[in-house]
């Protein structure tokens, strides 16, 4: 496997950018059943040559891969479409950051806007100690990762994420946290009590 960049090279730790699967394994053989050119045009047309399935992964130090998410998971946000991943893997690459999650929501002006919700290096935070304005600072970061289009309404601080017990992040509950609905089936959840603690952080109107 590799991490690479939109032109296909290869990228080193610390880079996000796309998952890619460099040499072949048995079951490519299998193709989509009676639609041979489907598959080839779905996970062989982005990086000729080389199988990509749709994630966004980065590379650590020691050579572990972290998987960002699909990123043809998009938002629309005034016309511009941006991906969760790409968003998340910004937010990622600030010292302060563990672990981040994004969703859209729906918003009167933009159409959708970005909520994030971001678990937090406690050691980094301490010493700018407890003033610091860690909303702030995050989302002046995304925007001068991306552009000012892709910074956060929103940064919610929380200090677990909804995820099943494969590890994958319930995106679809964060969401309707966001949009203020009734929170769907949580019964994939490894922890169901975290949603009850992500609730009443958006309840105070928390986001530091």
């Amino acid at each position: 496997m590799a991490v690479v960049s939109d032109e296909g090279k290869q990228l080193g730790p610390g880079h996000a950018g796309y998952l890619a699967i460099t040499e072949p394994w048995p079951a490519m053989l299998r193709g989509i059943w009676g639609d041979p050119e489907r598959f080839k045009e779905t996970y062989w047309s982005k990086f000729p040559g080389v199988y990509f399935a749709g994630d966004g992964a980065k590379l650590d130090a020691d050579g572990d891969f972290w998987l960002l998410g699909r990123v043809d998971d998009v938002m629309n946000i005034s016309g511009h479409r941006l991906s969760t991943a790409e968003i998340e893997s910004a937010l990622v690459s600030h010292p302060f950051v563990a672990e981040a999650a994004v969703v859209g929501a729906d918003d009167e002006t933009t159409g959708q806007a970005i909520v994030a919700f971001v678990i937090l290096m406690r050691e980094e935070l301490d010493k700018l100690g407890s003033e610091a304005d860690t909303s702030k600072i995050l989302r002046d970061h995304v925007a001068s990762q991306i552009g000012s289009i892709a910074r956060p309404r929103t940064i919610f601080v929380v200090t677990e994420l909804p995820k099943t017990r494969s590890g994958k992040i319930m995106r679809r509950l964060l969401k309707d946290v966001a949009e203020n609905r009734p929170i769907g089936d949580i019964t994939t959840l490894t922890d169901t009590s975290v949603m009850d603690s992500i609730g009443s952080k958006i309840a105070s109107g928390a986001t530091n």
